[in-house]
């Protein structure tokens, strides 16, 4: 099976932004954290803490690792390549379960944080005071704007190349705002693995109802404004556009037809 080496990468890339991610949190927010000595409002390191777990993201997607996968590093993520035709499938599945899986496994080394990443669940998100229907539309909400910022960068030529400058800003601004919500997950993989080390599941449904609900949202807003449809979404991949080894790539992004021109002597 060619995939095998995109699904593996894929799981190794979203097991580092799992891992690097939620160790963030934990620093940022755990029991006796020295940056809430340095940094004491909360709404500040929340900021900090999603421009830092956005710009780990970015590395992947500019690594090898994002070269080979395409550094989806999201089911939802994945999904939206699917419903845009880039991507079968089988294809589509294989990713899904490799960034569940790399979640998981991205989040066991998070135990050698010992009290410090227990205290905050080791970064799992769970919801808010607000509840967890709130959390779901927060999810919902965030998601949208993570799936309509990835649209516009990857379908527009002048801001293609800067796709993933996109994250580190996108996430600051969305774990600032939201998060007390939810967490700010945007991501069923992400919510997975810390859940499962740390055996805090509360309302994870809501983790995955509202990213599915905000990414099928952006999508159909992208289907049904006539701007946005002329947005060309030409590979499934966020950053190294060119690069398909395994062949994967090429074969799934058909070109948009193009309307027929008119005979000579029609009208």
């Amino acid at each position: 099976m060619r995939a095998w080496p995109l699904w593996l990468s894929e799981l190794i890339g979203t097991a580092v932004l799992v891992g690097v991610g939620c160790s963030l949190v934990i620093l940022d927010f755990g029991a006796s954290s020295p940056v809430a000595a340095i940094v004491p409002d909360a709404a500040v390191r929340r900021g900090l803490t999603g421009f830092l777990f956005g710009g780990t993201g970015a590395l992947i997607a500019v690594s090898r690792v994002g070269k080979v996968s395409g550094a989806h590093l999201n089911p939802v993520v994945t999904l939206v390549f699917w419903l845009e035709g880039r991507m079968a499938g089988g294809v589509a599945l294989g990713y899904v379960l490799a960034q569940l899986a790399g979640g998981a496994l991205g989040a066991v080394p998070l135990r050698l944080w010992g009290a410090m990443g227990a205290s905050v669940s080791f970064g799992a998100t769970v919801p808010g005071p607000a509840g967890p229907g709130l959390a779901t539309l927060g999810e919902a909400g965030a998601t949208f704007c993570l799936v309509a910022g990835l649209l516009l960068f990857l379908g527009h030529p002048r801001l293609r190349a800067c796709t993933p400058g996109l994250f580190p800003f996108l996430y600051a601004f969305l774990v600032w705002l939201e998060a007390p919500l939810s967490g700010t997950s945007t991501n069923p993989a992400r919510t997975l693995g810390p859940g499962l080390v740390s055996g805090d599941l509360r309302g994870a449904w809501a983790y995955l109802i509202g990213p599915l609900v905000g990414a099928v949202a952006a999508v159909g807003a992208r289907w049904a404004l006539p701007w946005a449809r002329t947005l060309e979404i030409r590979v499934a991949k966020v950053f190294h556009f060119h690069h398909d080894a395994h062949g994967i790539f090429a074969e799934r992004a058909a070109p948009r037809p193009r309307p027929l021109a008119p005979r000579p002597g029609l009208r």
